[in-house]
Formats: structure tokens, sequence, C-alpha cells
């Protein structure tokens, strides 16, 4: 995988600019801007890298991919324009948005159009809607939550939980998920706080939490409030374990709460940090051409085009409304698609399967100690 993925670098400088040569339009609609520019501009710097890597082997079916990427400015109204847009420009897939509350504003155009969608977000009812053409390029959160709730009883030992959230369709979703699985095992949820999305002082949100009695705290926030959080959290002298989803233990939330990440704990879909050679090495290629640390989001976008590449190449010809049809139910593994990086299956509803990690920030970096299975590992590959 490695020598693979470094072929591809050194091979990007020898492609013909794709306007010389047919090309195949990829347009994708995420938050460069707004709350959700950590998010969204680590999901585009993942497509880049992808579509980088795709061309310099020679593209999709001898086609280079011609990418563009709107500015969903994390506004549904924004974002619904700018797939719409994706449309009416004959894009042959639509990518993202990453955030939730977005995605659900605007799936419905693609799925009018018969076109696939590849969005990062999580909230578990994206998927419940009957949408043929969405897919998710993370775990949902049906998938993670009873992953963290059984960490918190079997490893944490916790008994009373505190739960912390983003009042968006992100953290609603979470939240719903979260305390059904935690009272099913016995655990009390003894304090149920409610945050919004882009607020800057929590406080009195940690005070809330300190005096609640938890002996575990749950937080599902979004990257920025995460690490706004956890600076709040010490200075309140919270001690209790803080435990969360990918959010809470990503590269930004560690560069901006900077020593108060130390100890926070959590399930990780995706991380360069995991005992994956293959995203240990697009790690290193992210950062050789960023100059930044990729988070989960980089990884989702990077294989949401190898998803689209996987599909194409399995039909043999260019068929829009196929792709969809093609990845629905189908296993990929590397060995088929090194671009996937990791064996991924998708859902016959555009949910994913695959590994996922626990991880805990130690010395101000992600240490993944734990490797979990898929839920349906012996999906037979292809499709």
């Amino acid at each position: 995988m490695k020598k693979w993925l470094m072929g591809l670098g050194l091979a990007a400088a020898l492609v013909a600019p794709a306007s010389a040569q047919q090309t195949v339009k990829l347009i994708d609609v995420a938050e460069l801007s707004g709350a959700g520019a950590t998010a969204g501009t680590n999901w585009r710097n993942g497509i880049d890298l992808a579509v980088q890597h795709i061309n310099a082997r020679g593209g999709i079916l001898g086609r280079q991919i011609q990418i563009t990427h709107y500015d969903s400015q994390t506004n549904p109204g924004a974002t619904r324009a700018a797939v719409q847009r994706a449309i009416d420009e004959d894009t042959y897939a639509v990518l993202g948005p990453v955030f939730s509350g977005p995605i659900g504003a605007s799936m419905q155009i693609a799925q009018r159009a018969e076109i696939a969608q590849f969005v990062g977000g999580e909230a578990a009812n994206l998927t419940r809607q009957g949408n043929q053409f969405l897919f998710r390029t993370s775990l949902s959160q049906a998938a993670a939550m009873p992953k963290i709730a059984a960490y918190l009883k079997d490893t944490v030992k916790a008994t009373k939980i505190a739960v912390i959230f983003v009042n968006n369709d992100f953290g609603k979703g979470g939240r719903d998920a979260i305390i059904p699985e935690l009272t099913s095992r016995g655990m009390q949820v003894v304090a149920d706080v409610s945050t919004e999305q882009g607020q800057t002082d929590f406080a009195a949100d940690a005070i809330r939490i300190r005096n609640s009695g938890a002996d575990a705290v749950f937080v599902y926030l979004n990257e920025d409030e995460s690490a706004r959080f956890l600076r709040a959290a010490r200075q309140q002298g919270i001690t209790a374990p803080l435990v969360g989803e990918t959010t809470l233990l990503g590269q930004k939330v560690i560069e901006l709460a900077g020593d108060a990440a130390n100890g926070a704990r959590g399930h990780v879909g995706l991380s360069i940090d995991a005992p994956v050679p293959a995203f240990q090495e697009f790690g290193r290629q992210f950062r050789e051409r960023f100059g930044s640390t990729p988070d989960h989001n980089g990884l989702k976008g990077y294989m949401a085009v190898f998803m689209i590449k996987w599909a194409t190449e399995k039909m043999g010809r260019f068929d829009k409304k196929g792709v969809a049809e093609t990845l629905r139910g189908a296993t990929i593994t590397p060995a088929m698609e090194p671009g996937i990086l990791i064996t991924t299956r998708i859902e016959p509803n555009g949910d994913i399967d695959r590994e996922s990690f626990l991880g805990e920030v130690i010395n101000g970096r992600q240490v993944i100690n734990v490797t979990l299975p898929m839920i349906n590992p012996t999906a037979r590959p292809g499709g």
C-alpha cells in the first residue's frame, strides 16, 4: 500500500491537465466556512488528494477527474442551492456535505435526480428515509453508540453518566441514540445538557456536570466546541472520565484544547493513528501536500472518491444511476481497490460497516489502543 500511494504522488507531475483530456465531473458541496469549516476543509483536502492519486494512475476508465468545490457555508439553504447547482452542472456524483443538518436539508435533490451522494454525517435518521442514492462515509450513530455504551460500562465501570450534546441534528441524534444504550445497561443519566452550535462559553455547563455526581461524561459536540468544553471541564475541576466519539479526539480538538485534551477517550471510526498502514501513509501524504494533520473527515473524503471509482470500474461504464445500484450491498476490500484503505461494507440503506477503534489522548496525541471488529465480518466481497 505504501509503495502504491508513493507511486501515485510521483506520477502526478506526469499527468496532462484534465482540460486536455476527456473528463468525469465531480462536484463537492462542503462546509468551507461557518461552524463546520474544520470538518469541511479536511473533507475537501481528502477529496483533492484522492483526485490527485486517481488521475496520476490514468483516472477512471481512462477519464481524468475534474473536481469542483462549492462552499455550503454550513447553512442549509446555501447547501440546497449548491447541491442543485451541482445537479444542473451535470456532476457524475455529489460529494458532501459533512454536517448532518445540511445533509438532511439537501439530500432529496440528488435523490430526485437519481445521482449518488456521498456524505460525512453520522445522524442515524439520514439513512432511515428510504433514499437509495445516499451513502455514508462514516459509521452511523446507530452503529457507534452501542460500542461507546459498552465501553462506559465494561471498561470505565461507570454507573452515573452526564450527557452533553450540541443542539443540532448531529448532536440530538447522538444524544437520542446513546441514552437508551446507557439505560439498557443499567447506567443512570444524571445530567442531560444541551448546548448550541458555535457556543463559546461552557463554564456553566461544566459546573452543572461537575455538581451532578456523574462518574463519567459523554461528550457529543462539534470539534471547536469539544475543545472549548474540554478547557472548561479542566478549569472547573471535573475529574470524571470524558468519553465521546470521533469528534472529541480529533487533531483539531487536540490542537485547540492543548493539555485539557489529555485523557479524553472514546470511539474512533477513522484515524491516521490507527494500526492500519494505509491510514498512516495517507496521513503522511496529506501532511506533505497540505501542511496539516488530517482528522477523520480527511479520510472520509478520500475514500468517498474511491467508492465512486470502484463502482464505475465494476460496471465498466459511466452510469450515474448505476453507481448507487452497484454500491448497495457491496463489500470493497483494499485488494480490490487499494484506495478504499480498509475493508468496507456498504449496507443496502447506505450505512457503512467496517472496523473501528477505541482511543485516548495521551501527551497531546491520539493513541489507539483497541480495534473493534466489523458488525458483519462474513459478508461476501464484491457486490
